[in-house]
């Protein structure tokens, strides 16, 4: 792999990094701004997606450090609306994800022909974003609601 590429691939796997630390900040904080009848399972769904954000941020920064790089230390936003209606934080968690897949995305454009193992790395987390995101998107829908969820709001 070129040294150029190994660079920006470095940078962008500390970015993952950043986003999925990010990840598990918030699902942890949202876990416990959940309130109602629907807390229990609720709760364990967020738990579980900080489980699993604290994985995939290992995952990458294993890539950093097999590419011969420094795992950053940084974490990613943490941008809170200071609502914790449901709604609003699947809302929050939802453009949080889409903005962490894009990341996943520019790591593909960058490595695809160019080396298999972070191609496949990108490809595989990209099915595993987007389904999660679809998970999310389901869960903002009215029950019956066939259509996707569409957000007006933000510019997202």
């Amino acid at each position: 792999m070129q040294d150029d590429l190994k660079q920006q691939a470095i940078a962008t796997l500390n970015r993952i990094m950043e986003m999925e630390l990010a990840g598990v900040v918030r699902y942890t904080h949202y876990g416990l701004m959940v309130y109602g009848y629907g807390r229990i399972p609720i709760v364990s769904w967020m738990k579980s997606n900080a489980d699993e954000s604290l994985a995939h941020a290992n995952k990458a920064g294993e890539l950093v450090t097999l590419l011969g790089g420094h795992p950053s230390l940084r974490i990613g936003p943490l941008l809170e609306t200071h609502q914790h209606d449901i709604g609003d934080i699947l809302r929050e968690s939802l453009a949080h994800e889409k903005a962490s897949l894009e990341v996943y995305y520019e790591l593909l454009r960058l490595s695809e022909g160019k080396s298999v193992l972070l191609e496949e790395y990108a490809r595989d987390m990209i099915v595993a974003e987007e389904m999660h995101l679809d998970e999310v998107n389901k869960m903002l829908r009215r029950p019956g609601d066939v259509e996707t969820f569409h957000d007006h709001g933000g510019g997202h």
